[in-house]
Parts: structure tokens; sequence; C-alpha cells
């Protein structure tokens, strides 16, 4: 599975790929330069169960850490994420 990021000013998303289909995407919105929320992870039927958002999920956290970023998730999936994982707390906003 990969992970592809898309980053405009304003947005962005996260694409979980396999072989050549989308298997997820999880977009974001900035809010402010050192912030941005989640508002909305989808999976593909074909890949429910597999672990594909919460794979996207660590990639944004990744992503935070290495640029020094807060995230703050507002979609239900992504919430659940952080909340029971404590170890991505340092991202949180």
């Amino acid at each position: 599975m990969e992970i592809i990021q898309h980053n405009t000013e304003k947005a962005g998303n996260f694409k979980a790929l396999s072989d050549g289909k989308t298997a997820g995407l999880m977009t974001y919105t900035w809010a402010g330069p050192e912030k941005f929320i989640i508002d909305h992870t989808e999976v593909s039927p074909d890949f429910k169960g597999q672990g594909v958002g919460k794979k996207m999920v660590l990639a944004a956290v990744d992503y935070a850490r290495k640029n020094n970023l807060k995230i703050l998730p507002l979609c239900p999936f992504a919430k659940a994420v952080f909340e029971k994982d404590n170890s991505l707390s340092d991202v949180l906003f």
C-alpha cells in the first residue's frame, strides 16, 4: 500500500493506493501555517477492514512531526484513531 500526499496552500489530501487502485482518501484543510484539520476520511468498499484509514492518519501524523505541525481531527474516524493511541498526542491541537 502506498500513501501519496497532495498539498496546496489551502487544503490537501492523503490518498491510499494499492496496485494502482484508490483504496482510500483523507482530506484536510489548513488552519493557519502550523495546523491542519482532518475533515474527511473514506475507504473504498473493496478495502474495508484492511487498516487503510489508519494508514492515512499515520501518514498525516508522520508529515506533521517532520514539519512541526499540529493536527485537529474533526473527522470522526481520525478523531477515534487519535483517542485510541496516546502515542499520537504530540501532534494534537
